[in-house]
């Protein structure tokens, strides 16, 4: 019933392996000038599971899914995760989401699948729901999980050979 669990935690546990495979020097460089260099997109999902980590919780003890958005470039900018160690930051998202995994398997099923004609998806969610529908916890879970995957896919995408940036 709830396999896309496990297939998120399989999906953070096979990136994990991956993302330690790249070099420190590697991960601080972006194909293009102005895009984020893989530091800074795992900082980015390691700023998107901390405000996602309040979101599933908070879900749970209200009606609706309104929840405030976030300067996500500021965020990246003011933490310089450029200048952190790649390691760490691996080891922060690893952690993180795998706790994140462990709050959606706990989540009851009304609480999951529960409508909310009340929500923010239409601005904060990755694949955004139009405001005139209902949209399910169990939606922004997911949505998270989809994003997460679009920004594993750009790391991937930007350090395999022949991208030298």
């Amino acid at each position: 019933m709830r396999d896309w669990i496990d297939e998120f935690r399989r999906t953070v546990m096979d990136a994990t392996d991956r993302l330690r495979q790249i070099p420190e020097s590697r991960s601080e460089q972006s194909i293009d000038g102005d895009a984020w260099c893989a530091k800074e997109i795992i900082g980015h999902l390691i700023d998107s599971a901390a405000n996602n980590h309040a979101r599933f919780v908070l879900a749970q003890t209200k009606a609706d899914l309104i929840f405030p958005g976030y300067e996500q470039d500021r965020w990246v900018e003011i933490q310089d995760y450029r200048g952190a160690s790649w390691a760490q930051l691996v080891d922060l998202w690893r952690a993180y989401n795998l706790h994140l995994a462990h709050v959606m398997s706990r989540a009851p099923d009304g609480q999951l699948g529960q409508l909310r004609p009340a929500h923010a998806l239409e601005t904060i969610a990755f694949k955004t729901v139009d405001e005139a529908e209902p949209a399910t916890l169990e939606y922004l879970m997911k949505d998270y999980i989809d994003h997460l995957k679009h920004h594993l896919k750009q790391i991937f995408d930007q350090v395999s050979p022949g991208n030298d940036g």
